[in-house]
């Protein structure tokens, strides 16, 4: 009997090396699939009413302004530069020199104490005695037309520079076109 329990338990030993182990199955659990009826829509976002009892403030940018009165405002004003431009041997006046007049009209109207002097000028052809003619010309036809906005004529006074003062050095079309103008120089005395 002992023999046959050493060879049972021999043959116990043997079996158990000579098994592969059961090779282990994972089981990955799948949630169960749910039927919707329909489509499915997200919700709408939430809409809030408008604030009606709180004032809307927008900035403005921070322009600085020339001050009131002054002859940079009085440039301004005038749409950057008190001066009008004509043509070629003309001293009549167009329509945006017309436009910068009646701004200045409207300055001048305001600051009653101010006073100006209109310097007609022409660019470097021509002689000098026709420049200064055709200057004067442009000068005058500049306050007549302040003049006839409202500007009292005591409060004006002319000079022509002909060719003598350019503001463009340039001999080109573009130089000349520059130098034919009538700038009003103010002079400013007690502006309240």
């Amino acid at each position: 009997m002992k023999r046959i329990l050493i060879a049972s338990a021999a043959l116990l030993v043997l079996s158990a090396c000579a098994t592969k182990p059961d090779p282990v199955e994972e089981v990955i659990e799948r949630p169960a699939e749910v039927e919707t009826p329909g489509p499915v829509f997200e919700p709408a976002p939430e809409v809030l009413p408008p604030v009606i009892d709180q004032p809307t403030t927008v900035e403005a940018p921070q322009v600085n302004l020339p001050t009131p009165g002054s002859i940079e405002d009085f440039a301004y004003q005038a749409g950057g530069e008190p001066r009008v431009f004509f043509g070629y041997d003309q001293f009549d006046l167009s329509p945006e020199a017309r436009d910068v007049l009646r701004r200045q009209a409207n300055w001048l109207s305001i600051y009653t104490d101010a006073t100006a002097v209109i310097e007609g000028h022409a660019d470097e052809r021509g002689t000098r005695e026709y420049n200064l003619a055709l200057g004067a010309r442009r000068a005058d036809s500049v306050k007549s037309f302040l003049v006839s906005q409202g500007v009292s004529p005591n409060r004006l006074k002319t000079i022509s520079y002909g060719k003598e003062r350019p503001i463009d050095a340039r001999s080109t079309e573009s130089g000349w076109a520059r130098n034919r103008n009538g700038f009003t120089s103010l002079r400013l005395t007690n502006i309240s």
